[in-house]
């Protein structure tokens, strides 16, 4: 499944050349993770239970620059490996053209971080 978050670039997420810090598209891609978990009742199960999602690794690969003003989309998809939950996750302007592409390796875990299994809910949602 695909899930799609849209944003506009904001005058404050420009570096000093103008465009958009590299370290601000971690931040698009984190708000689209926030939007599926929202989506999918996860933010409910998060504050009952005290499990969360911990990102342990991500890899992104930039490709073009974003400016002021510039509409956007985060293209997010995710799949179980392990005890892992991994996001594909693209970055694409509103001409479809990709901006920047990244992997993120996450992991549920307690209240006292210790690590858990994938919640049955996300089920549906993924390709094992």
């Amino acid at each position: 499944m695909i899930f799609k978050y849209n944003f506009e670039v904001r005058g404050y997420e420009l570096d000093s050349f103008g465009h958009v810090n590299n370290a601000v598209y971690l931040n698009y891609l984190e708000q689209a993770r926030w939007e599926i978990m929202n989506k999918l009742n996860l933010y409910e199960y998060f504050k009952k239970t005290g499990n969360f999602l911990i990102v342990v690794e991500l890899n992104i690969k930039y490709i073009q620059e974003l400016s002021l003003f510039e509409k956007a989309f985060v293209e997010s998809s995710f799949n179980r490996e392990g005890f892992f939950l991994v996001f594909k996750q693209n970055i694409r302007n509103e001409l479809n053209k990709n901006i920047s592409k990244a992997t993120v390796k996450c992991l549920f875990v307690d209240k006292n971080r210790n690590p858990l299994d994938i919640p049955d809910v996300l089920k549906n949602y993924y390709n094992s």
